[in-house]
């Protein structure tokens, strides 16, 4: 394929995939405000006019993947809510996948829950009486143990991409990516059946989609690429989740299309000057502003040695930012400004919700479900307790009978059909909702974990089997020392001492992950736009050890690991690193100020000009620092 630069153009090169009589596949590079979304709803319109009787002879549709319900919204609704398409998030579009294969879904769980189980009995019998670990774990075998044989009763399987699985028979959301992908995989049945349906794919976000989906994805359309079209938008700079396919859209098959939008719509030239510069030893793929403003962009350098505070010197920034870009929105309104971070314990911290948050995201396998909101845990105080305290502190009786109607067990239909007293079941929530709310005083507020031993008491919500196994421990157990990994479970102890936190703490959590802080990282700001950002990179207060602008401005040389996994054509944090100043810079549409805390601003100074990411006249020190 030749290069093309101009966006017509490159909606063609995407539309010609989209034949359904020889159908191809592309991976579309689309960088930061490239205008991806309008490409797509443009190229599917397009599409429709053509293709649309034939999608509904055959009943058909186009599938189309977004990472957020935002996103699929958006999309919906540029489409017009048209049926010939299907646009859901991944969780969604692989439960439709699966949810008519009860026997495949049985038979995996039961391998599951089995292994699982024999682990656990393994550490059992192995590691140290009377430690926590050793009370929990019968509570977690038993609790499997009844799952496992439960699953022969269960003629279908339940699933909720809003978190809303607790029942014996619905799945999360880790085990139906993970189902899916093994049946993709290994049943020529399945790859027959999303062929059929969805001729045509396309994942949006794709470098952050799960690599196993992914690859299972690569493996249907290898094996049927002369029925089924598949296209990935993406781009690889702003992959930001860990358990995305590292390097997507390199060594791709020969007939795949590689088109490239190369316009920037978002940002100000001189912004895209630096985003360039900054993937410029990445790749090959550099953008053109379609702005004819050059907007601003500033380095403030302070110095830690001296002693700062934080607060004071960033709205020092703003009121120089003032002033520089003849602006006064940027000390007029605090909302008018996005703060940004590279690190979700400064965001943490700042926001208030550290207590809850650092020992959840200290776990590796909790991380994707703690930023996005879905874990299970987290939705008994997000989707249940916190909206109905909420309605409880200003008299909504609606809304009350509405969260308690439709999630607690002791009104659930079935229930008070076999009751000899349905009102005096009505009766115990009503109580049991009280004494939830008699937890609040004037003067304190519970921890969460007050919150869930009375809800487990009270029985008023179902538990997520690790909650259970936390809230069913007696009040005054005393625990020997663990001796040995055995004797420990990190999941259990980061849920142990989250829940530690008051619920005022998870309660700006919930408004961080909802975009509702003033603070905001990669993850939480991917694919929105700000007028004027200020991009927050401090180390110290990070403190991450996935991510190290120290180490990106080479203040901090690289580790013995860093320097092994470049050899060996790994991840580093230094690519990490730069992937998010990356996003977090793209985010601006007129002005940019990035704040680096340093104890040696001279070295930061010297990197940020050799490297070209700014001009002499564009780094603020403090007065100690020397350019």
């Amino acid at each position: 394929m030749t290069d093309t630069t101009t966006p017509a153009s490159i909606d063609n090169d995407i539309y010609s995939c989209l034949n359904l009589d020889a159908p191809k596949s592309f991976f579309l590079f689309a960088g930061a405000g490239s205008g991806k979304t309008r490409s797509l709803v443009e190229v599917l319109k397009r599409f429709r006019e053509q293709n649309l009787h034939r999608l509904r002879a055959n009943a058909q549709q186009v599938a189309i993947i977004t990472y957020t319900n935002a996103a699929c919204d958006e999309i919906k609704r540029r489409l017009e809510f048209d049926p010939s398409f299907s646009v859901s998030t991944i969780h969604s579009f692989a439960w439709e996948l699966i949810k008519f294969h009860p026997n495949d879904i049985r038979e995996m769980l039961k391998a599951s829950l089995q292994a699982d189980i024999e682990i656990l009995e393994d550490a059992q019998s192995k590691g140290r009486a009377g430690t926590k670990a050793a009370e929990d774990r019968p509570r977690q075998i038993a609790s499997k143990q009844s799952r496992l044989g439960s699953l022969d009763r269960i003629r279908k399987f339940s699933y909720s991409p809003s978190g809303d699985n607790t029942s014996r028979d619905s799945l999360s959301h880790a085990e139906v990516i993970g189902m899916t992908a093994e049946l993709l995989t290994n049943k020529p049945l399945l790859q027959q059946i999303l062929i059929r349906k969805y001729p045509v794919l396309l994942v949006d976000e794709s470098q952050d989609t799960k690599k196993e989906l992914i690859e299972a994805l690569f493996a249907v359309q290898a094996s049927h690429k002369e029925q089924f079209s598949m296209g990935l938008f993406g781009d690889v700079m702003q992959r930001i989740y860990n358990d995305g396919k590292e390097h997507l859209g390199q060594d791709l098959p020969d007939d795949w299309l590689t088109p490239k939008k190369e316009y920037n719509y978002r940002c100000p030239r001189r912004v895209v000057r630096l985003i360039n510069k900054i993937r410029e030893d990445v790749d090959q793929n550099q953008q053109l502003p379609v702005k004819d403003t050059e907007g601003f962009v500033r380095l403030f350098i302070a110095d830690t040695r001296d002693e700062i505070d934080k607060s004071t010197f960033e709205e020092s920034v703003c009121q120089e930012m003032a002033k520089i870009t003849e602006d006064e929105l940027w000390i007029e309104d605090r909302k008018s400004r996005k703060t940004l971070t590279l690190e979700h314990h400064m965001a943490a911290r700042r926001g208030g919700f550290s207590s809850f948050f650092d020992p959840l995201y200290a776990i590796d396998k909790l991380k994707t479900s703690l930023l996005d909101g879905t874990n299970a845990c987290i939705t008994l105080f997000s989707e249940r307790v916190l909206p109905l305290i909420n309605s409880l502190e200003v008299g909504n009786q609606f809304a009350i009978s509405r969260i308690v109607n439709k999630y607690s067990p002791l009104i659930a239909t079935d229930r008070l059909q076999v009751s000899s007293s349905p009102r005096a079941e009505l009766d115990k929530a009503k109580h049991a909702v009280n004494s939830l709310h008699a937890l609040w005083d004037e003067t304190s507020e519970p921890s969460l974990n007050s919150i869930l031993k009375e809800v487990h008491r009270s029985g008023l919500f179902p538990l997520p089997e690790m909650l259970a196994v936390i809230a069913a421990r007696e009040e005054e157990e005393e625990y020997q020392e663990p001796e040995n990994e055995r004797d420990v479970n990190p999941v259990i102890d980061a849920w142990d001492n989250a829940l530690k936190a008051k619920f005022s703490e998870f309660k700006a959590y919930v408004q961080y992950i909802s975009d509702e802080s003033e603070f905001g990282t990669h993850q939480g700001i991917k694919g929105l736009e700000f007028p004027r950002v200020m991009v927050i990179l401090d180390d110290e207060e990070a403190r991450g050890f996935l991510f190290s602008y120290d180490k990106l401005f080479r203040v901090k040389p690289l580790t013995t690991t860093d320097l092994r996994n470049q050899r060996e054509g790994k991840e580093t944090g230094i690519d990490r690193t730069k992937r998010l100043f990356y996003v977090t810079c793209s985010r601006a549409e007129e002005s940019l100020a990035i704040i680096a805390y340093t104890d040696k601003p001279d070295e930061v100074i010297r990197t940020a000009l050799q490297e070209g990411w700014f001009e002499e006249g564009e780094i603020i020190p403090t007065p100690t620092a020397k350019g």
